[in-house]
């Protein structure tokens, strides 16, 4: 993978505001990744100082072996799930300022 698209897909996750929460998917089309896989691997690898926790799958529900922190991060941002499942329509981020930000993309 390239570093600017890794940059990109960083920035992207940094951006989403607490409170909110996105999909791999949403992260990948905004950074032009070629697959929300791409978007897991690097939160897996360099996602540590990132809030990592607002990236869910497009169900809405945590990865697997992470749900119990992931729903305990989100909770305290006020994003309470029904279950392990988080309302996709009413938490996630409406990202219409990412498009209107260059300096998200370089």
């Amino acid at each position: 993978m390239d570093e600017e698209l890794h940059e990109r897909i960083r920035k992207i996750v940094l951006a989403i505001p607490p409170g909110s929460v996105a999909s791999y998917g949403d992260v990948a089309e905004l950074a032009r990744a070629p697959s929300p896989r791409l978007v897991g691997r690097v939160l897996s690898e360099d996602g540590a100082d990132l809030p990592w926790h607002r990236v869910l799958r497009v169900d809405g529900t945590p990865a697997h072996h992470l749900a119990h922190r992931q729903l305990e991060l989100l909770r305290a941002e006020g994003v309470l799930a029904d279950g392990e499942k988080v309302n996709m329509r009413r938490y996630r981020w409406d990202a219409v300022e990412v498009h209107e930000d260059p300096g998200l993309f370089g």
